[in-house]
């Protein structure tokens, strides 16, 4: 099992990585969830998926078993800066606008956590083994990047299993239901990994 951290820049040397990433997150959002979301070509994208980006994925053999979207707070694209921000400022109509306790940072060092996945088909065994990469490989990436912090809008289970991934989280909002889900939006702290 491996892990790679996709950017526009290093593409080419992945063969067909990034494009079996953006198939599975297709699989699991779109066809698994049945979100409403932009495809093309087999595949789940949406304004986010821009050159500021990094796509975290977990693969082994060529086959994608999970993986996550990094967005540094500081993007822009058009209207759009990051996800959870343009909720705050009304423009997703799918995700409540008081989703923060606090108004959404834009900062070098604070980036986003979106679209992360499991695959529905990998088995039970080695499930924990791939959020384990997921992780390790976020936490990579946060020092190469000089990320100290990440937001994210998860399940409110998170807190049952941020321990056991060592990661350091805490809420950063209220508890929503999105489409029959609670969600929460969190902090995820990597200031103490990064000595």
């Amino acid at each position: 099992m491996e892990s790679t951290t996709l950017s526009f820049a290093n593409l080419h040397n992945h063969g067909e990585l990034f494009a079996n990433f953006m198939r599975a997150r297709r699989q699991s959002f779109i066809v698994h969830k049945k979100w409403n979301l932009p495809e093309a070509m087999g595949m789940e994208y949406d304004q986010y998926d821009t050159p500021a980006s990094r796509w975290l994925a977990v693969h082994e053999y060529g086959q994608v078993l999970g993986g996550l979207r990094m967005t540094p707070t500081t993007a822009r694209c058009g209207i759009y800066s990051y996800m959870i921000r343009d909720a705050q400022r009304g423009l997703l109509d799918t995700i409540p606008s008081d989703l923060l306790d606090f108004e959404a940072p834009v900062d070098t060092h604070i980036w986003e956590v979106t679209r992360g996945f499991v695959m529905q088909s990998v088995p039970a065994s080695i499930r924990r083994g791939v959020h384990a990469r997921m992780v390790n490989e976020m936490a990579r990436t946060a020092r190469e990047y000089g990320i100290t912090q990440m937001l994210a809008l998860l399940p409110t289970n998170w807190s049952r299993w941020a321990a056991r991934c060592r990661l350091d989280m805490s809420p950063a909002g209220r508890v929503m239901d999105i489409d029959g889900i609670d969600y929460q939006a969190v902090t995820i702290r990597f200031a103490t990994t990064m000595h």
